[in-house]
């Protein structure tokens, strides 16, 4: 399709679009020859009549827009954090295979894949190759590609992948990946200096050594872990050097994905989705040198729709009396702002951190660097073995290791009550002050943390105007505290406003309850992850949706989707995919809203 086009040909599919809510990359057609349009300068590519924007998403509604019908994709991804990237790796053409090499693999394993070893990965039955292996994933695909990536990796080795990694340009299926922000996705919005949870090699994708690219850039890797900025680079270089950012677009917002039923006249579209959403576009610029920007709308058809949004678009809520207070703050980039602008340090009242996870515990740690006194409620035992910090090695995380120390030998030991008042601790008037947070409150063991006081086994009763927090025991004891700010730091739900007015709440293992990644993941086929509770055929998930929340594991989704996407291919039933059908028929559209 040359960029002088003024019409989108009817009944166009695009072979694959990824819709990602943090990509700043290109949105750009291929032609038959291969032949990529790339935008100029940084800006969208949106428009076939501006010079410098090439190519934007067709809508009737918009003055510019072809007049012919949408886009028909064969899939949708949303999402273009690592989930995203690594299944556009795979659907470029990058094919894995059993290296003749190959020695450090599950003798099991080894001896399957040996069974057809002209067959590449995709190609391969998943469900028997992933019978007896066993990982840290309860998804089999996942610890079946973990197994092949990273082997052995459980036990602190770095070995050799046993897999070899072919550019077959014919098996590519084109694609489109639409998105916010820079490739990454949400790690580009993490504070940098604080380290990755997983080893640096776990998360990486496939074809670039993560500690590679940081020893060209001049870095170390501490500890064996990475901070949140270094990962973010990594991924937004790993688009440029596999060549995948013309599959990327800018500024896109998707806000439907509907299903829509195939037409009874000849040459009508087969039933398939409705993806349609906004493009941000940059207008002229002004006297200072900023854009004004605006949005436009976009509609386009696709057979298949793969959702990788991740979750943690909104932070999940108490549900206590006024929560909604000005002083009351649901994520870590709320306590960054108020110190930056100089609201907390050693004078301040206690910050009260709410939550037991890894979040509420980079909250604590940033507010005890500023000598700031910290409360710390969460609804655990200290020694509950579902306690994230019970499950980390003590070298490898020695801040959260400290954290720990803090929660167990910092607790808040409540004062014997009178038989009268303990008749009475539903009644918030006989609610206990506490003094101010002192050397007086917490324990006298001589490894304490002044500052500190945890509130094992406490929930949250009630927010107050007054900035008073009432707590409240697992026996009823109630404690009022006077505090500065609150964080509540108890996880996140997605957004997935797009599928309808429940936020895709039917999709998940427990239909009733909203999605989240530990406790309601979306509900998947382990073997293809596809949606089992979607509205038709050809909806998948994966990332965080579907349970996994760790890099080294969510690339197992992308092999799964892209091998289901192949055997639809083999059998007949996707639609031409290959670059040389890709005039006539478009197939696969990504999202992430």
């Amino acid at each position: 399709m040359d960029r002088h086009d003024k019409e989108i040909i009817p009944g166009d599919i695009l072979p694959v679009v990824i819709i990602g809510k943090k990509t700043h990359a290109q949105l750009i057609l291929c032609s038959k020859k291969r032949t990529f349009l790339k935008e100029k300068a940084g800006r969208c590519v949106e428009n076939y009549d501006t010079a410098q924007l090439p190519f934007f998403l067709p809508s009737p509604k918009h003055p510019n827009a072809p007049k012919k019908q949408p886009f028909t994709l064969s899939a949708a991804l949303q999402g273009n954090g690592p989930s995203g990237i690594c299944l556009s790796y795979l659907l470029s053409g990058y094919t894995p295979y059993l290296s003749p090499e190959a020695s450090r693999t599950n003798p099991l394993l080894n001896s399957k894949l040996r069974e057809q070893p002209h067959l590449s990965l995709l190609e391969q039955d998943l469900e028997y190759l992933c019978e007896g292996l066993e990982g840290r994933s309860s998804n089999p695909v996942a610890v079946l590609f973990d197994s092949l990536l990273l082997p052995d990796s459980d036990f602190g080795l770095d070995h050799t992948s046993p897999l070899a990694w072919r550019y077959e340009p014919e098996r590519a299926v084109p694609h489109l990946v639409l998105g916010k922000g820079p490739p990454g996705g949400a790690w580009h919005a993490m504070e940098g200096s604080m380290l990755t949870l997983s080893l640096a090699n776990w998360m990486e994708l496939p074809g670039l050594k993560l500690k590679d690219w940081m020893r060209e850039k001049r870095r170390n890797v501490r500890n064996d872990r990475a901070t949140p900025a270094e990962i973010a680079s990594y991924y937004q270089h790993y688009v440029s050097q596999m060549s995948l950012e013309q599959n990327f677009a800018c500024g896109t917002t998707v806000t439907s994905v509907t299903r829509q039923p195939g037409g009874d006249r000849e040459g009508a579209p087969s039933p398939c989705w409705r993806v349609t959403g906004l493009q941000r576009r940059e207008g002229e610029e002004l006297g200072d040198g900023s854009a004004v920007s605006e949005e436009v709308p976009f509609s386009m058809l696709a057979h298949n729709v793969v959702l990788a949004t991740g979750t943690h678009d909104i932070p999940a809520r108490l549900g206590v009396e006024g929560e909604s207070l000005p002083y009351v703050c649901h994520s870590f980039w709320e306590l960054e702002a108020a110190i930056s602008r100089g609201e907390l340090d050693k004078s301040s009242d206690p910050v009260l951190v709410v939550g037991a996870g890894l979040t509420a515990a980079d909250a604590v740690l940033a507010a005890h660097h500023l000598n700031t006194p910290v409360y710390h409620a969460f609804r655990r035992s200290v020694n509950d073995p579902g306690l994230i910090f019970n499950q980390l090695p003590k070298l490898l995380y020695p801040e959260y290791h400290k954290i720990h120390q803090m929660m167990t030998q910092q607790q808040y030991q409540p004062d014997p009550l009178p038989q009268d008042h303990a008749q009475n601790l539903q009644d918030p008037s006989s609610s206990s002050s506490l003094p101010p947070l002192s050397s007086s409150t917490t324990s006298s063991s001589p490894s304490s943390y002044p500052g500190y006081l945890s509130f094992p086994r406490y929930r949250v009763a009630a927010f107050r105007p007054d900035r008073k927090c009432v707590l409240e025991s697992d026996s009823g004891q109630r404690t009022v505290v006077q505090i500065s700010k609150a964080l509540v730091l108890i996880g996140a739900h997605p957004n997935l406003s797009f599928l309808g007015d429940d936020n895709g709440r039917t999709l998940g293992v427990y239909p009733e309850e909203p999605i989240t990644c530990r406790r309601n993941p979306i509900e998947v086929d382990p073997f293809t992850n596809k949606v089992v509770a979607a509205d038709g055929p050809g909806m998948y998930a994966m990332g965080p949706l579907v349970g996994e929340n760790f890099v080294r594991f969510l690339k197992g989704g992308a092999l799964a989707i892209a091998s289901d996407l192949a055997k639809s291919l083999r059998e007949g039933g996707g639609g031409d995919l290959t670059a040389d059908g890709f005039v006539d028929r478009k197939e696969v559209c990504g999202l992430d809203s």
